[in-house]
């Protein structure tokens, strides 16, 4: 195992800085409405109108009244949920041990669950399941929306997008990382170890 390869490896520790979080929230937020808000307000800008935003209002508050508060935080666990099932299912196509390798969680001293890798993974590998759950929950709903002119997809797509900003600041950290580097997911804290071969 690489945690018995001092004398083969450099480690090192990579935490993001969560005082940052918020503010790369808002920048994720703002980015995604750019590529998906932007053109799906060109195309679908009769849903914008004053008359329709009021007939859809009339028609939520009378038929989904009792949903309208609980649909919401129902889609929001789901989806919360199904964000680091993403993350372990990836993560494990990369592992000896496949899913056996994936610890679920949740940190109490942040009140969020987590999904941990046991393995180090290569660094392509670490970064593309990093990523597929903004790109699952977030991108690919985005996409639909515009396409199809669902507002609620929208939504639903920009605030998953905006969920992944912890995953998008890890993967900002492992941006200059060589091909041949290795990563091990921390069990405990926002971030993960490096591993780099040290030269023979």
């Amino acid at each position: 195992m690489i945690e018995h390869a001092e004398d083969k490896y450099e480690k090192e520790l990579r935490i993001i800085d969560l005082r940052r979080a918020n503010g790369f929230a808002l920048l994720t937020v703002l980015i995604a409405l750019v590529i998906f808000g932007i053109p799906y307000y060109c195309i679908w800008s009769g849903q914008f109108t004053p008359d329709h935003i009021k007939e859809t209002f009339r028609h939520l508050t009378t038929r989904y009244k009792y949903l309208l508060v609980l649909m919401p935080l129902v889609m929001v666990i789901a989806g919360i949920v199904f964000h680091e099932l993403i993350h372990g299912l990836t993560w494990s196509l990369f592992t000896r041990r496949g899913h056996r390798s994936i610890k679920y969680g949740i940190l109490w001293k942040y009140a969020t669950p987590y999904c941990h890798c046991k393995e180090p993974l290569e660094v392509r590998h670490y970064v593309l399941g990093a990523l597929m759950p903004a790109i699952v929950l977030g991108v690919l709903p985005s996409i639909a929306a515009v396409i199809t002119g669902c507002f609620y997809l929208l939504v639903w797509g920009i605030f998953f997008i905006m969920g992944a900003t912890g995953d998008f600041m890890i993967v900002h950290l492992l941006r200059n990382e060589e091909k041949g580097a290795l990563v091990l997911d921390h069990p405990s804290e926002a971030g993960c170890y490096i591993y780099r071969a040290i030269p023979e």
